[in-house]
C-alpha cells in the first residue's frame, strides 16, 4: 500500500467507530459501517496505542470528507532549499538545514513541504536547469539525506512534493551533451534543433533574447523558451516521453506525494515555428504566444498523468499559465490531468504580463478582489486551485499588495487571512509567515536572478533609464523571496556560519523567527493560530470545503462568503488605513475570528455566540462590531462572521 494512495469510501459513513488503529507511519483507520469494512486515509501520531484517549484523539484526525481527494486538506509549504538554512558552513541551505527545522514547521502547522529543485544542476536558474533528474546537487545533500528528510516527516504528518521540470534540461545533461556530439544519434531527437545560418524565427525567449542559440560549428539551432542553458525537450518524441516517465514513477515510488510541476504548458509548440507579429522595440516577439498552451497539448498531459501520476495517487499541482478559465475542466476537472493548478492573474496584476515587468500599471484594491474572485469563480465550478500570495518567482506579497503598509503587522496580517480562507489549498511560502519584504539593491552587480538581469536590459532596451530600470527590477527580482531565511538576529540571521550565496534582507536583525517565537502579537504566531483554526477549528469543514461567492463591499474592502449546506461564514478585509463601514448580506451572529487579539477577546468558538466586549466597543475613537445589519471594520482588520443559512 503506498503511503499517500487514496482509499475511498465505498459506501456511506453514518457514525463511525474506530475498532483498530494499524500503526503505519502514514497510518490507516479502518472502520466498519453497516457490516462492511471501509477504509481511508488519516495521519497518526507515531506514539499512537490505539487505546483510550489515544483513539479519541485519532478520532479528531479524521479526514473531513473522507469521499474527497486527500489533499483538499493540506496546508503547503514551499522551501527555497538554497535560502532555508545552512548546516554544514557553506553558505547554502540544504537538505540537513530542512532536517534540523522539521520541529519548526511542525509548531508552524504544515501539512506538506514543497522542495524547490535539489537536482543535480550547474545552477544557471538555481536548479531549474535539471542535468541529472536522478542524482542530487552535492551542495544540497545526499540521497540517504532526502530519504531521511521523507521518513522522518512523515512520522511527523508531514509530506514532501519535489519540482518536476520536464519542459527542458540543463545544456551539461548528459542527453543535450550527446545530442551535439552526434547530430545522427537517438538524443538529438530528444531537443528542438533547425538546421540554417539564421535565427529560423523573431520569437523571444521568457528570459529575453531570441529563443534560439546557435551550435558551435554547425549550421544549426536549438530552441530554448527561457535561458540558453535551458534547452526545450522535445516532447513529440515518444522514446523521449517514456524516459521521463520512467523518471517521474522512480520518484514516487520513493514515497515522495508528488509534485509542483514546472512550466507544463510550454511542451507543446506551434510546430511550424513561424514568425509573430513583433511586441517590442527589439523586434521580436513572446514566444508564449507560439509555445505555451498549444492545441494538441492534452495528448501529452493525458499520456503523462496515465503512465505515472494515476498509478501512485498522488498529488500534482500544475504551474500552467495561459490556461484559458473555459479551458480549466481539461486541467483540473473531474478527470483532469492535475489536482489543482496555479492561476497567476491576480499575481501580476501590477504589470502587463510575467515577461514585461516595464509595462508597469497600478492597480486599485476593487481590481485584486474583481481578480480574484474571477479566480475562485472559474475553479469552482470545475475543481480545485492552489491559493498563494508568495513564491520564488515573485516579490515579497506584502511590498506588492500592501505598498506603504509592507511593514506593518496588522495590514500584513489581514493580507494573509485574505488569501488563506479562500476556496483551494493554501500554499505559504518560506519567510512569508514571518512578514518578509523586499530588499532593494543599489546595482545591477548585487542581483543574482538571471530573469531580473534579462529585465534590466530589456527594460534599458525599451527607452528607460538605468536608474529606473534598476528600480523596475527592484520591484519584481525573484531575488526578493530568495534571500536567507532569517532564524536569528545575530550575524548572518542564523541561516550560515559563513557569509551566505545571496546576502540577507535588511529587517533580518529585528524580524527573524526567534525574535517572533512565543510574541502573541507576532505574524509567525498569527499564522499558527490561523492555520490551527483552518485546521482544526470548529468550523474546518466550510472553511476547507465550503463554496464561495463575493460579497458587496466598498472599494478597499474584499469580502467574500464560505457556504455549506448548514454553515455560512462572511469574510471582510480592509486594505486601508481608516475605518470603513460595510453592509452585511443578512443576519449575523457575531465575529468568529479576527486578525487582532482585541477584537477575539471572548469570542466563543461554538458559534453560538460573540463577547458583547466586540460589538459596539469604542476604541481610539473608532466603533467596532455589528450593529443594526451593519459591520464596522478597523484599518486593516479581519473578520470572519457567522452568517445566517
Amino acid at each position: 500500500m503506498r503511503f499517500y494512495r487514496e482509499e475511498r469510501c465505498q459506501a456511506r459513513i453514518y457514525q463511525a467507530r474506530i475498532y483498530q488503529a494499524e500503526r503505519y507511519r502514514q497510518g490507516y483507520i479502518r472502520q466498519r459501517d453497516m457490516g462492511r469494512d471501509i477504509s481511508y486515509r488519516v495521519i497518526l501520531d507515531k506514539n499512537l496505542s490505539g487505546e483510550g484517549e489515544d483513539l479519541m484523539r485519532a478520532e479528531e484526525q479524521l479526514r473531513i470528507r473522507p469521499e474527497e481527494p486527500w489533499w483538499k486538506e493540506e496546508v503547503v509549504y514551499q522551501i527555497y532549499p538554497r535560502s532555508f538554512k545552512d548546516s554544514n558552513g557553506d553558505g547554502i541551505g540544504d537538505i540537513r538545514g530542512i532536517l534540523e527545522k522539521l520541529d519548526y514547521l511542525k509548531a508552524l502547522g504544515v501539512t506538506m513541504l514543497w522542495l524547490c529543485p535539489i537536482y543535480q544542476s550547474p545552477m544557471d536558474d538555481n536548479g531549474y536547469d535539471v542535468s541529472d533528474y536522478c542524482a542530487l546537487a552535492p551542495e544540497f545533500g545526499t540521497m540517504e539525506e532526502l530519504d531521511e528528510l521523507i521518513e522522518r516527516a512523515g512520522d511527523m504528518g508531514i509530506k514532501i512534493i519535489l519540482d518536476l521540470v520536464i519542459n527542458h534540461t540543463s545544456d551539461e545533461h548528459r542527453w543535450f551533451r550527446q545530442a551535439l556530439e552526434d547530430p545522427e544519434g537517438e538524443e538529438h531527437g530528444y531537443y528542438i534543433f533547425k538546421e540554417g545560418d539564421r535565427e529560423p524565427n523573431n520569437w523571444r525567449s521568457v528570459f529575453g533574447g531570441s529563443v534560439w542559440e546557435k551550435v558551435e560549428g554547425r549550421s544549426e539551432y536549438y530552441f530554448h523558451a527561457f535561458g540558453k542553458k535551458q534547452p526545450d525537450l522535445n516532447w513529440e518524441n515518444e522514446t523521449l516521453r517514456k524516459k521521463l516517465y520512467e523518471m517521474v514513477n522512480w520518484w514516487l515510488e520513493k514515497g515522495i506525494a508528488g509534485f509542483r510541476i514546472d512550466a507544463i504548458t510550454f511542451i507543446k509548440k506551434d510546430l511550424t515555428f513561424a514568425d509573430q507579429e513583433p511586441d517590442g522595440a527589439d523586434g521580436r516577439a513572446k514566444c508564449t504566444k507560439a509555445s505555451r498552451n498549444q492545441p494538441g497539448i492534452g495528448e501529452f498531459l493525458n499520456e503523462l498523468k496515465r503512465e505515472t501520476f494515476d498509478r501512485h495517487g498522488c498529488v500534482t499541482v500544475a504551474e500552467a499559465p495561459g490556461v484559458p478559465y473555459e479551458g480549466l475542466g481539461d486541467f483540473i476537472g473531474r478527470n483532469g490531468y492535475f489536482s489543482m493548478i496555479f492561476d497567476f492573474r491576480y499575481a501580476d496584476l501590477d504589470i502587463a504580463s510575467g515577461s514585461e515587468w516595464f509595462k508597469r500599471r497600478e492597480w486599485t484594491v476593487k481590481e485584486l478582489k474583481d481578480k480574484i474572485m474571477a479566480s475562485q469563480m472559474a475553479v469552482q465550478t470545475c475543481g480545485w486551485g492552489a491559493n498563494f500570495i508568495e513564491n520564488h518567482d515573485q516579490p515579497r506579497a506584502a511590498t506588492k499588495y500592501l505598498k506603504e503598509a509592507a511593514e506593518n503587522p496588522s495590514a500584513v496580517k489581514m493580507l494573509a487571512a485574505m488569501y488563506f480562507f479562500l476556496r483551494g489549498t493554501p500554499f505559504l511560502y518560506q519567510g512569508q509567515e514571518l512578514g518578509m519584504v523586499n530588499f532593494e539593491r543599489s546595482s545591477l552587480d548585487a542581483f543574482n536572478d538571471i530573469s531580473s538581469i534579462d529585465q534590466y536590459h530589456r527594460s534599458l532596451e525599451e527607452g528607460f533609464s538605468e536608474e529606473e530600470a534598476l528600480q523596475i527590477i527592484n520591484l519584481r527580482s525573484r531575488d526578493n523571496a530568495r534571500t536567507p531565511f532569517p532564524w536569528t538576529g545575530g550575524r548572518y540571521g542564523g541561516f550560515s556560519e559563513t557569509a551566505p550565496w545571496l546576502p540577507m534582507s535588511r529587517e533580518y536583525p529585528v524580524n527573524s523567527a526567534k525574535t517572533q517565537e512565543g510574541d502573541r502579537d507576532s505574524i509567525l504566531e498569527f499564522y499558527r493560530s490561523m492555520i490551527r483554526f483552518r485546521q482544526w477549528g470548529p468550523w474546518r469543514d466550510c472553511l476547507v470545503y465550503g463554496a464561495i461567492r463575493p460579497l458587496a463591499c466598498s472599494e478597499h474592502v474584499i469580502a467574500y462568503e464560505r457556504r455549506t449546506e448548514d454553515t455560512v461564514i462572511w469574510c471582510y478585509f480592509n486594505f486601508s488605513g481608516t475605518g470603513t463601514v460595510e453592509r452585511l448580506p443578512g443576519i449575523s451572529a457575531g465575529c468568529i475570528w479576527a486578525n487582532d487579539r482585541e477584537a477575539m477577546d471572548g469570542v466563543m468558538f461554538n458559534g453560538e455566540t460573540a463577547d458583547k466586549k466586540t460589538a459596539g466597543k469604542e476604541t481610539a475613537g473608532n466603533r467596532t462590531g455589528i450593529e443594526d445589519g451593519t459591520l464596522y471594520l478597523e484599518p486593516y482588520q479581519a473578520l470572519l462572521l457567522k452568517g445566517s443559512c
